[in-house]
């Protein structure tokens, strides 16, 4: 299935890529994640942002704490085990 939204370059890059074998699809994929991850300084500092972000929420009441277990039995009832 198509994705209408993706450029024709996207979409040759992507039916080239599906060409490929299992580990040069590994290979490339990670090659390409390297490439368009932010720095780990910058990535640091913005998940020190977000997650200030997310505490004075919390203590504003705007949102709530969902124990980790109940998280975990809700999408293993949702989706299967995990």
């Amino acid at each position: 299935m198509e994705n209408p939204k993706i450029s024709d370059p996207f979409q040759i890059v992507l039916d080239m890529a599906r060409k490929l074998s299992l580990d040069e699809q590994i290979g490339l994929a990670d090659i390409l994640y390297a490439e368009a991850a932010m720095p780990v300084e910058e990535w640091e500092a913005a998940w020190a942002k977000e997650c200030e972000r997310r505490m004075a929420a919390l203590d504003r009441g705007e949102m709530e704490l969902i124990d980790a277990d109940e998280v975990h039995a809700a999408l293993e009832a949702k989706y299967g085990p995990l």
